[in-house]
């Protein structure tokens, strides 16, 4: 949500590819890919928006703690975040989503979106359970 260099941004992408593989995240047993690439994330994210209604995004707190700190300014592409989230989890029709206490928010509006896309247009994204970690 906030404009980085290129150079930057690409090595940031690699840095974090490399993170991943350290992890031990075997490329050989599942997919890795740059999100950036696949337009179905940002295609799927405006469809979304456009169902999603802006008093329920103000509502989130990472959006009033974040524009807090961009002195009392705050993006689109920050106000939109949740709903990229959303299409991300939705793209795939993910069923269950690893998430920690601070993203369960976003997670329910994916469920809601999923819901309300669903009544509108029949079923189709199933609706994402969370996953809470103790650690």
């Amino acid at each position: 949500t906030m404009p980085k260099e290129p150079a930057v941004l690409r090595q940031n992408i690699l840095d974090t590819t490399a993170a991943i593989l350290a992890c031990g995240i075997d490329p050989k047993k599942c997919f890795l890919f740059q999100q950036s690439l696949v337009p179905e994330h940002a295609e799927l994210a405006w469809i979304l928006g456009c169902l999603t209604n802006v008093p329920h995004l103000l509502r989130l707190p990472q959006w009033k703690m974040k524009r807090a700190n961009q002195n009392s300014e705050g993006t689109v592409g920050l106000l939109t975040y949740p709903v990229l989230q959303a299409a991300d989890i939705l793209l795939y029709k993910s069923t269950h989503v690893p998430v920690g206490e601070d993203q369960v928010l976003h997670l329910e509006l994916a469920q809601d979106t999923a819901q309300h896309f669903n009544k509108k247009y029949g079923e189709f994204f199933p609706v994402p359970k969370a996953i809470l970690s103790e650690l």
